[in-house]
């Protein structure tokens, strides 16, 4: 068992050297996304190479000795425009005719129907082995862009641990007191101060006189030996503090708070919307808020949605940054089939400790942002994911300060508003109604937006969020 003077400080080794090994390992993905960088190549096109084979396997198997038209051999001349003009007639009409070929293939050849029966046999073949050679390629693209971004993801973690700032020594009278008198011994401990000022603590901790105690309940009494801020207990960590050491990972509340409103209506003859959100604060003290609207509306739209909401969150709860987050689902959305329903996403990221709002967007409407100085628009126009790629998320950045709001609507809600400037009706709105909780902002505009119409022509989902300082 570690020593209680040292413990700090061997931890403080073992967390220097678990960032050089997580560098090496972003390095090592980096070099082997590198070793698979070559492009797929043609287009997506059929070959001079491809059309050549299927035009010797036809004749092989039709024409024997027969040399009449010599059409293989003309072909086969390094400059011939004509073997291109066959594979683009093929290409886009998916079969050669008669007329297609040559004046002497025509007049001479006995066996014509047999022989154009091969060459489109063996063209569709070979179209059909490029088809599953693009789509392994697409494929294996998005495996290697997933190595590239969890190369991105360990690199940035391994610098923030190497950026972070042991202050153990500060703290550690204090709270080892603290704890003592709360019977409870602490083994080791290290607490780290990171470049938002946001500090972490891991406790090697047990209850003394048999006593049990949870570590919410530790979490308060470390912000009391800390003196300043809320902690919390990381979602990893155990809840009970029993007789045998364990280390238990604590987490200094963020500077800010927020809280969410929403309001939904459904488009009329619908049972189900074809929207989804959701509102979250992960571990890294973030307030994840995203919109989803699929294309359409009922329950296929539903699907769509739901399904790009909970890979997103996924992907965010597995340490991917948003920006990573929103090209791995459009990848996995234009590899998942041929049939697509596209879906917009809307994310927006609050930094708790730095009241730094982050917003990107995949064909999404704009967002609006309630300030002091009135109405501010983040817009992007984007195609909605799984449509095209490569795609690069629109990445927003504003700072916010107490009691702004957020206010995040899909498509149909502004689709509802009168006038061609559709989002200067919605800001003119804004501007215009008292700032209350954000739920009863929702409702109010979604109120507004639904008054414009008998019935919801398009599903309308309205979200909101407002942040103040902890007390």
């Amino acid at each position: 068992m570690l020593n209680r003077r040292s413990g700090h400080k061997d931890m403080a080794d073992i967390h220097v050297y678990t960032a050089k090994k997580l560098s090496d390992m972003a390095g090592s993905l980096e070099e082997l996304a590198k070793s698979f960088d070559d492009e797929i190549n043609g287009g997506g096109r059929l070959t001079k190479e491809d059309g050549l084979a299927a035009m010797q396997t036809a004749g092989a198997m039709v024409c024997g000795d027969c040399r009449r038209c010599n059409v293989y051999s003309d072909t086969e001349k390094e400059d011939s425009y004509y073997l291109y003009y066959l594979l683009r007639a093929f290409e886009q009409k998916g079969s050669i005719d008669y007329e297609d070929m040559p004046r002497l293939f025509q007049e001479t050849c006995r066996r014509k129907e047999d022989y154009l029966g091969q060459l489109n046999r063996h063209l569709g073949k070979a179209t059909m082995n490029l088809s599953w050679k693009n789509r392994f390629l697409e494929s294996r693209d998005a495996v290697v862009s997933q190595f590239r971004e969890l190369a991105v993801i360990l690199e940035e973690f391994s610098r923030q641990m190497e950026e972070a700032v042991d202050v153990t020594s500060q703290y550690e009278r204090a709270v080892r007191r603290v704890f003592y008198h709360q019977n409870m011994v602490i083994d080791h401990m290290l607490i780290l101060e990171y470049e938002n000022r946001c500090r972490e603590a891991f406790l090697t901790v047990k209850t003394n006189h048999g006593k049990c105690i949870t570590t919410k309940e530790a979490a308060g009494y470390l912000g009391q030996a800390m003196g300043d801020g809320e902690w919390d207990v990381a979602r990893d960590s155990k809840v009970i503090v029993t007789r045998q050491f364990a280390t238990i990972r604590f987490i200094e509340s963020g500077k800010y708070r927020a809280l969410y409103g929403v309001a939904k209506a459904v488009k009329q003859g619908e049972a189900i919307s074809g929207d989804n959100y959701t509102f979250c604060e992960n571990t890294s003290g973030q307030v994840v808020m995203s919109l989803s609207d699929g294309m359409g509306s009922g329950e296929t739209a539903w699907e769509e949605s739901k399904r790009v909401i909970e890979l997103t969150e996924q992907l965010l709860a597995a340490g991917y940054s948003p920006r990573s987050a929103l090209k791995l689902v459009n990848t996995i959305l234009l590899l998942a089939g041929t049939e697509q329903h596209p879906a917009t996403i809307d994310l927006c990221c609050i930094d708790l400790y730095t009241g730094v709002l982050e917003v990107m967007k995949l064909g999404a409407v704009a967002t609006f942002i309630i300030g002091d100085d009135g109405v501010e628009l983040l817009e992007a126009v984007d195609v909605p994911a799984g449509v095209l790629n490569p795609v690069e998320p629109v990445l927003l950045s504003r700072k916010l300060w107490e009691n702004n709001r957020i206010v995040m609507v899909s498509d149909g809600v502004l689709d509802a508003l009168p006038g061609a400037e559709k989002e200067q009706v919605m800001k003119d709105f804004l501007e215009s109604i008292p700032r209350r909780t954000p739920q009863d902002m929702a409702e109010r505009i979604l109120e507004f937006a639904a008054s414009f119409a008998e019935s919801a022509r398009d599903d309308m989902t309205v979200l909101t969020a407002g942040i103040w300082k902890r007390n």
